[in-house]
């Protein structure tokens, strides 16, 4: 299945399909008006604006005080660590080469601010306010950007941040970085202007959809041009001293595999913004790193670190049973998480001839029993996920109707005539009473046969030509041991039906190499969820770059999709960008490149008791290291209790 884009494609482009006579005569959304915020001024077809987003309207406006979700009076200071698992051997974290230290990205600010230690603000989604901007211009046809930039902005050297350090990030990125990244961005973004040193303005691509494109540059990692000269420095080396950032917090001490220490920068120059109040509220951030999550948590509880994001089911239910959770020394608390679960599962290298059979994928699918493992391994703490979207207005359901259907009809001969008529793949179901279900088992096994796999005397799968059915596995042995537990399962469900696997368990450096070169039949991975369009789903599901692409381990290569993805780009209102969307992710379960696992609804925090957060937590972003605080007085009684050193 790993196909490259087709005239099927270019085809589709040419039938861009209007929603809004569909969905305004169906009456299932209704059209809305787009308003601008009060902040955007008109003049000669400009919007000036004090942030950004697609369709127009900002919830914030040019004088908010601070985001709602923050208290602007938390206390500044102390000390936050959480633990970490494998190895690094580099601080820069977009190099091509290397394992990047943890939050490393911590140090860099871009023009709207996001994209580096937390998107901000958390609250609201695909909006974006000016940090080293103060503002920006762009035409009514978004054909350029300017962005104003604010001339107080330092790096940590006490260097100005400038248009030319922008320009030169973003040309880098270009260059050096990832392959995927840069070809995708030089088709759209051809070329940047440096108009003084805190002018930039950037050119888009005439014909292309606007979508991603102010936000995609307002997003490059400001790096000090005058620091790679100096030091020649590159993407694409592994390196410990890296350029200096704008950001609250730079580098305090690196003790490579074992240790991260990040410092408050005393001069920090943002301190005062609207966008800053109530955040960056920790002295120090330290990453403690760990060979394995089981001398993770016992780390933890011996108080080596004070911050734990659970993820292992088991321990979650169980584990937690020591004296320091009883002395109210630990809280251990579930909060709400806003934001669609992340598509985890086992996924299918499509580049490999053996995974190109839909019949080999099915059957190595029925091995897995959610139920079982849910019941026996995870304590009933999960949910099945099925969704590329998961429990959003994203999510598809059912057979196609209304907007969405009309959609697919406008696609043509690219659409499965099945896809229109029948409900929306969801995975199979097991039975929790034994871990290979019968039933299944049966069906993978006929699934097998038809496609040329039979069962020979010794209870191997070999084809016409005596070749035996082998798929290997590979597994990052630093993952949390419910996970491992749950995966070993599987494989062996899968030897059962006479398939020759092996699961290969490998060191964190050994498991991001193989990545990187696709040297896999079956990886445990993750895409991306989505809520809105953006040119990022082409890096992560379209065609163009899916041979290399980081970001698509299946190597997913389908003109529908690519159909699909590009109407999205298209859509003019979120009624139309819902519908197309919600297309979009029937499509990827239909193409059954991955087996969906689980999910849970909430995050899962444990954390010493000194630390504190607001009442009303934002949708999407738990925001531990953004907009919590240190509380003093609970950390010294911690101390005198002996909870902590």
């Amino acid at each position: 299945m790993q196909q490259t884009r087709s005239q099927n494609k270019s085809q589709a482009k040419t039938k861009h399909f209007d929603l809004r006579p569909v969905i305004w005569t169906l009456g299932i959304m209704g059209l809305s008006l787009i308003v601008l915020a009060a902040s955007m001024v008109r003049a000669q077809d400009t919007v000036k604006t004090h942030g950004y987003s697609f369709y127009g309207d900002l919830t914030y406006p040019e004088d908010y005080p601070h985001f709602d979700y923050v208290n602007p009076d938390a206390p500044k200071g102390g000390e936050i660590s959480i633990g970490t698992l494998g190895t690094f051997d580099s601080m820069h974290p977009y190099t091509r080469k290397g394992r990047a230290g943890a939050l490393s990205s911590v140090m860099y600010e871009s023009l709207l601010g996001a994209g580096t230690n937390a998107d901000a603000p958390a609250d609201v989604y695909a909006e974006y306010y000016g940090l080293l901007a103060k503002g920006l211009e762009y035409d009514e046809g978004r054909n350029w950007v300017i962005f104003y930039m604010r001339p107080e902005a330092r790096f940590s050297d006490g260097s100005p941040v400038t248009a030319h350090d922008i320009a030169f990030s973003h040309n880098l990125l270009l260059d050096e970085g990832l392959k995927s990244y840069a070809d995708a961005v030089r088709k759209r973004i051809p070329k940047v202007e440096v108009i003084d040193d805190h002018t930039i303005k950037f050119y888009f691509t005439e014909g292309i959809s606007r979508r991603s494109l102010i936000d995609q540059v307002g997003f490059v990692p400001a790096w000090s041009k005058k620091w790679y000269e100096e030091t020649g420095a590159s993407l694409n080396e592994s390196r410990l001293e890296v350029s200096p950032g704008s950001g609250p917090y730079m580098i305090e001490d690196v003790d490579v595999n074992r240790r991260v220490v990040y410092k408050r920068n005393p001069d920090y120059w943002g301190n005062d913004l609207p966008f800053n109040v109530g955040r960056n509220n920790f002295d120090r951030i330290r990453i403690e790193y760990f060979g394995d999550d089981t001398a993770r948590f016992e780390g933890f509880k011996a108080g080596e670190f004070t911050m734990r994001i659970e993820s292992d089911s088991k321990r979650w239910a169980t584990g937690y049973d020591f004296s320091k959770i009883d002395d109210g020394h630990i809280v251990k608390k579930e909060l709400p998480d806003g934001a669609p679960a992340t598509p985890s599962g086992i996924v299918f290298n499509l580049g490999r001839e053996v995974m190109q059979d839909r019949r080999v994928r099915q059957a190595l699918a029925l091995a897995y029993n959610f139920e079982w493992t849910n019941e026996s391994l995870q304590y009933g703490l999960f949910q099945q996920r099925a969704s590329f979207s998961q429990d959003t207005e994203i999510m598809a359901k059912g057979t196609p109707e209304g907007a969405e259907l009309a959609f697919l009809q406008s696609l043509g001969d690219l659409v499965p005539a099945d896809m229109l008529s029948e409900p929306v793949a969801i995975p199979h179901t097991s039975k929790a009473g034994r871990l290979l279900d019968r039933r299944n088992a049966r069906t993978a096994m006929r699934l097998l046969d038809d496609a040329g796999w039979a069962v020979g005397d010794d209870g191997m799968r070999r084809n016409a030509d005596g070749q035996p059915l082998s798929v290997n596995f590979l597994f990052n042995s630093s993952s949390p041991s419910t996970l491992s537990a749950a995966m070993e399962n599987y494989v062996n469900n899968v030897r059962k039906l006479g398939i020759d696997i092996t699961f290969e368990k490998v060191d964190s450096a050994q498991y991001t190499s193989r990545e990187r070169d696709r040297d896999y039949d079956l990886v445990y991975d993750s895409y991306a969820a989505f809520l809105g369009a953006g040119t990022g789903l082409m890096q992560r599901y379209g065609s163009e770059t899916a041979a290399f692409s980081l970001f698509n381990p299946a190597g997913l290569a389908s003109p529908l999709v690519d159909a699909i993805i590009e109407a999205s780009l298209q859509s003019e209102t979120r009624e139309e960008e819902v519908a197309v969307l919600r297309a979009l992710d029937r499509v990827l379960r239909h193409e059954f490149f991955m087996i969906p696992l689980w999910y849970k609804a909430n995050h899962w925090v444990s954390y010493y008791n000194m630390f504190e957060h607001p009442e009303n937590m934002p949708a999407f972003d738990l925001g531990y290291l953004d907009f919590w605080w240190y509380n003093a007085d609970k950390a010294s009684a911690l101390k005198a209790a002996g909870a902590l050193r």
